[in-house]
């Protein structure tokens, strides 16, 4: 067996164990259906990401409303039609030995208006046009990650992972700046988190006793902050709810952008919490074996690949056999990413991402 912490498996309080200590971080590529139904284009890039090693395979985000779309070609889990798909993504990602998770998402005042013309938030939001929910229609969205959840162990995936980041409703409906409801859901930073902690306990009572349970969040931009963001972490691991916490950082090495944070790293803000049986893992410009072991060395238990796994499909399998592994250098070209088995839908997505792609001449 290798020396390299990141080739060690990885075991859970509940469900199976991982073969290293890579996941595919959830990442928007656009490959699916109108309706939601998975598409041939996004079965081969996450199954080719399960061939390419990595321990743990999660989808994109899939929303969890219809009316939680975030962006055209997002994969659902609102829907039974959804089952067919799901389970044969399922099975795909099993056939090579990676574990598989779906990402419950629901984009809030972040929906792409070509998708939801009229979306939903904690309050009403301006800027967005979105409109804020009632109390019924919150009890409602709960149960809807719930039954997503319900539909994703019914596919045959291992577990689910909370998408509570980047501004989507579960962040907004954490930050002070977003949330101004006057009721149960409002408020208090114990009001604001409600939402989260309900759908924790209810997707643990709803799912089998293996089921694995994540979280991500981003401890800042959108509203968010820090402070806040650590205590409900603290919080959630002491309880021992979840399986992991997924801390989405954009950028590992990164100083907070919140003055309460000046004076350390921006990861060791979440490194010294107790965790006790709940794993951790951070994800933010992870392109080189130097940049994994950093992470681990910092205290994280795995890592999160995404800028990474676009570039390469067996970024797992290139970090362990190469210490010195550096990710290719950007722009990289429109045929690179097409050999990578990224289609053309996901390709021309990637050009809105400065610098990545190569312009044509």
């Amino acid at each position: 067996m290798s020396t390299n912490p990141l080739a060690q498996p990885l075991t859970f309080a509940r469900g199976p164990a991982w073969k290293n200590r890579f996941m595919l971080a959830p990442l928007t590529n656009q490959q699916s259906n109108p309706d939601g139904t998975l598409a041939d284009d996004e079965y081969n890039w996450l199954v080719a990401r399960a061939k390419g090693g990595f321990g743990m395979v999660m989808t994109a985000a899939a929303h969890v409303q219809r009316v939680g779309q975030g962006f055209v070609g997002q994969i659902g889990i609102f829907d039974d039609a959804h089952l067919p798909g799901l389970t044969r993504l399922a099975d795909g990602i099993r056939a090579y030995g990676a574990v598989s998770s779906v990402q419950l998402h629901h984009a809030g005042y972040r929906s792409d208006k070509a998708v939801v013309a009229h979306p939903v938030a904690p309050s009403d939001h301006a800027e967005s046009g979105a409109r804020g929910l009632t109390t019924a229609e919150v009890e409602q969205l709960r149960d809807d990650f719930i039954a997503a959840a319900v539909r994703a162990e019914k596919a045959g995936f291992d577990g689910v992972e909370i998408h509570g980041a980047h501004g989507y409703i579960l962040a907004a409906f954490l930050s002070p700046e977003f949330n101004l409801r006057d009721d149960k859901y409002g408020g208090s930073p114990e009001n604001r988190a409600r939402l989260v902690l309900e759908i924790i306990d209810g997707i643990r009572a709803a799912c089998g006793p293996q089921f694995q349970l994540g979280l991500r969040v981003s401890p800042e931009r959108f509203g968010q902050k820090l402070l806040e963001i650590r205590a409900l972490i603290g919080k959630v691991m002491a309880e021992g709810k979840l399986d992991y916490v997924d801390l989405s950082l954009w950028d590992l090495r990164k100083a907070p952008n919140d003055p309460e944070g000046e004076g350390r790293l921006l990861i060791d803000w979440f490194m010294d919490l107790p965790r006790g049986d709940t794993r951790v893992c951070v994800a933010g410009k992870l392109l080189s074996a130097d940049d994994c072991a950093w992470a681990l060395d910092k205290g994280c238990d795995f890592v999160a690949i995404g800028r990474g796994a676009i570039l390469r499909h067996d970024f797992p399998d290139r970090v362990l056999a190469d210490p010195a592994y550096q990710s290719p250098a950007l722009p990289v070209t429109e045929q690179h990413l097409l050999d990578e088995a990224l289609s053309p839908t996901f390709v021309h997505y990637m050009k809105n991402w400065k610098g990545f792609v190569a312009e044509v001449a």
